[in-house]
């Protein structure tokens, strides 16, 4: 054999040897995020108004399109469904609230809030319980009154069996002793101050900044927020409890991922969640509409979510609403 063909030889055998050695590198991730992150809302009202806000401050943040996109339904199911069901990268998120615990528990979802992944509290908002102002109703004792004196029943609005409206309007009137007089009726195409003012319903609860403009012009008026404390929308509203209605329900919203999304990718989007609470616009947004801005992060927001699946649980077997 030649030199030159030995020399070679040995050349490919050293090569060989040394790339034998070498571990290929592991590809790096791209930054995230490199294209818009879709956000499921899972209601209309004041959920997606604040929806609508809250993406367009967290993209301003993450310097990437953050689109708000509607799948309503089942009290929330659709949307929890839809999102559960896709990538784990955080390209996906869920505009959630306390409906992932009532959802799971009145058997509309086969999963619970383990499902996913917890990124940020953002807001607070609580229940407000409003009639037609010629009701002649000014209290839950007035209100309570009538209603035992009727021949029929109270016809109470709801956005669904087993919502989150459903759960409070039980809650609320079991706790005034009304529970064998009410009747619930879903909402129509109508939103809650169209079915009170064309009679179809006597009474509903729902969100404040719904009523707000009604109340103002006469039409419609607020018994009590069923909250802990009053509310900065409706200062002069009493609560249930200090009209001697034990119950204190308060509705949170925020923000998920599917299980398994990069813990990186959590904490960018829970910073992003922080920033936007922070801005004036989100807290002038709060006063106007009527909610709280009540940022809590990822483990606080994640141990909130889990006692409160427990209290709901309990609260809906209580009320006979589970499945």
């Amino acid at each position: 054999m030649s030199g030159s063909i030995k020399g070679l030889i040995a050349a490919a055998a050293g090569a060989a040897l040394f790339t034998a050695g070498i571990t290929a590198p592991t590809p790096v991730r791209a930054e995230y995020p490199e294209k818009p992150v879709e956000m499921t809302v899972l209601f209309g009202g004041t959920a997606n108004t604040i929806a609508q806000l809250l993406a367009e401050l967290m993209a301003d943040e993450l310097g990437s399109p953050v689109v708000p996109v509607s799948r309503p339904g089942g009290g929330g199911a659709v949307g929890y469904a839809y999102v559960q069901g896709t990538r784990p990268d955080g390209y996906s998120i869920v505009w959630n609230s306390n409906s992932i615990n009532t959802a799971h528990h009145t058997g509309k979802i086969p999963f619970d809030y383990s499902a996913f992944v917890p990124i940020a509290r953002v807001s607070s908002e609580v229940p407000a319980l409003a009639v037609r102002a010629d009701s002649g109703w000014d209290s839950l004792d007035a209100m309570k009154a009538a209603a035992m004196d009727m021949e029929g029943t109270l016809k109470v609005g709801i956005s669904g069996k087993g919502s989150f409206t459903h759960l409070t309007s039980a809650a609320l009137f079991d706790a005034m002793g009304l529970g064998d007089k009410v009747t619930y009726i879903s909402y129509g195409d109508g939103k809650a101050p169209v079915e009170l003012l064309g009679g179809r319903i006597d009474a509903a609860i729902q969100w404040p900044g719904q009523f707000k403009s009604y109340v103002e012009s006469g039409d419609l008026s607020v018994l009590a927020v069923t909250g802990a404390d009053r509310i900065d929308l409706m200062p002069d509203v009493p609560t249930a409890a200090e009209q001697g209605v034990d119950i204190d329900i308060t509705m949170w919203r925020g923000l998920a991922a599917p299980k398994g999304t990069p813990e990186d990718v959590v904490m960018k989007l829970q910073e992003a969640a922080r920033a936007a609470t922070e801005t004036d616009a989100f807290k002038e947004a709060s006063v106007n509409l009527g909610f709280e801005p009540a940022y809590m992060d990822n483990a606080a927001f994640g141990e909130q979510i889990a006692k409160d699946d427990a209290f709901y649980a309990d609260l809906l077997t209580e009320l006979g609403v589970t499945e």
